[in-house]
């Protein structure tokens, strides 16, 4: 059964130290029930400001960082260390501070690991199938949190309103052309990929 749960804050900072905190005890107790926590990263301003968070939490040391697998719920079609990608963000803010097992980073390729955005949406979702066990039924691991930023017009990782990615659901991947957003290729998750997750949360900061 689904269950939706709002937490307000004063401001975005109020947020992300909250979510942080919340985050370290769900991996942990993830951890404990199941031997490793599996996260899907998002990146944007409040994203971001979780993960620099986590990374400065008490809590932070109470994690094995070694038995968490990072995923991304979406990626700037970039190369590789591209400033604007979410994943050289996710690594300044938080990755690049604890002991990880970069196996179990999970990042999108770019152009300099694909020929193109298709290509790449189409990798990862033989990499989430590699990684779905028999007891996720169907070809995405079962996501202990996805965390989600939202855009100012509504969008999620980059499914943007009105735009043909929205519809896919055959797929757990799709590549964006025409992002309203720069850079305007991405790749990304789709709906069928981000509900298959045990909890999403939503960062929502701002008027």
């Amino acid at each position: 059964m689904t269950r939706r749960e709002v937490l307000r804050h004063p401001d975005a900072q109020a947020l992300a130290l909250s979510a942080a905190g919340i985050l370290a005890t769900r991996i942990i107790e993830r951890q404990a029930d199941a031997g490793v926590a599996r996260i899907v990263l998002t990146g944007g301003g409040i994203g971001t400001a979780v993960l620099a968070a986590l990374a400065l939490a008490p809590a932070r040391d109470a994690v094995d960082w070694s038995r968490v697998e990072f995923w991304w719920g979406d990626e700037r079609y970039l190369p590789s260390g591209d400033p604007d990608r979410n994943e050289t963000s996710a690594r300044a803010a938080l990755l690049d501070h604890v002991t990880i097992d970069p196996a179990r980073v999970h990042a999108i390729e770019g152009p300099d690991r694909s020929v193109s955005a298709e290509a790449a949406a189409g990798h990862y979702a033989e990499h989430l199938l590699a990684h779905a066990r028999p007891e996720d039924h169907g070809g995405t691991p079962r996501f202990d949190v996805v965390l989600l930023g939202i855009g100012p017009d509504g969008h999620v990782a980059s499914l943007f309103p009105e735009h043909p990615a929205l519809r896919v659901t055959e797929r757990p991947t799709a590549a964006v052309h025409g992002s309203p957003k720069p850079p305007p290729t991405r790749v990304t998750l789709t709906f069928a990929a981000l509900n298959a997750a045990s909890e999403v949360w939503v960062l929502a900061s701002g008027a």
